[in-house]
């Protein structure tokens, strides 16, 4: 039988879950009290069957020109959202 834990557990503690399920655990997660996702360890086989794609190098940021901004970050936002 599998532990049931909500989906705020896995998110405050996705390490410690992550290590019962490595360890062989099966964990159902729930949201609102329904069972949404099972976390189950994979199959030892299955490692041979991932699909492992190269990473692709989009980006272009580098390219960009650097801005320097008068004032802090938190002046900056406030008047973007009009609070300025």
């Amino acid at each position: 039988m599998a532990r049931t834990i909500p989906h705020r557990e896995l998110r405050n503690n996705s390490s410690a879950v992550l290590r019962d399920v490595q360890a062989g655990e099966s964990i159902e997660i729930s949201n609102h009290g329904e069972v949404v996702a099972i976390l189950v360890p994979p199959a030892q086989s299955s490692a041979a069957t991932l699909r492992v794609r190269k990473a692709r190098v989009r980006g272009g940021f580098g390219s960009l020109p650097r801005v320097r901004i008068d004032g802090t970050l938190q002046e900056v936002l406030d008047d973007l959202r009009g609070a300025g």
